[in-house]
Parts: C-alpha cells; sequence; structure tokens
C-alpha cells in the first residue's frame, strides 16, 4: 500500500502529491462517516481501500469547487481595488 503511493504514476494521475494527499484525506474522513467502499477487498484497513479505489478510478478529486472559491476570491479584490481607485479619485476632488 505505501509502495502504491510512491508509484509516480498514481501521483501524476491525480495531479500531484499535494492533491493525491488531499484525496486520500477526504476520502478516508467519508470512510470514517459511514461511506460505503467503492470497491471489493478483504481488508477493513481504510488506506488500502483508499488507494484500492484510486488506483481502480473509482475515486478523484473535484477541484472545480476550490477554483470557483479562487476566482471569486480574485474578482472580489479587482472589485476592491476598483473601488478603492474611485474613492482615492473622488477624495482628491
Amino acid at each position: 500500500m505505501i509502495d502504491d503511493l510512491k508509484e509516480e504514476s498514481i501521483v501524476n494521475a491525480m495531479g500531484g502529491r499535494f492533491k493525491l494527499s488531499a484525496l486520500i484525506q477526504k476520502r478516508m474522513v467519508a470512510l470514517n462517516k459511514g461511506a460505503q467502499p467503492l470497491v471489493q477487498v478483504r481488508t477493513n484497513d481504510l488506506m488500502q481501500i483508499v488507494m484500492e479505489e484510486i488506483k481502480q478510478g473509482k475515486i478523484t478529486l473535484d477541484m472545480t469547487d476550490l477554483e470557483n472559491k479562487i476566482a471569486l476570491g480574485a474578482q472580489e479584490a479587482v472589485r476592491r481595488a476598483m473601488q478603492a481607485d474611485v474613492s482615492a479619485d473622488l477624495a482628491g476632488e
């Protein structure tokens, strides 16, 4: 199981070690809360279950929500900067 984490193909398929780690953590939390395993394995070891789900392509990390939050944060920063420019212009008049 630990050897699976060393395989670059799994790391690359998930988009890097950070994303792989995030996926493992999120899935283990879900399994701890009672989610059903998506693979049939003869173990109760959650890490082995998660790694098998990843290897079989049963789970992936959905980054769209995070990407949307980042985009909204950037838009808000631009909006605030524009407001500050307008306020500065008005204060100078």
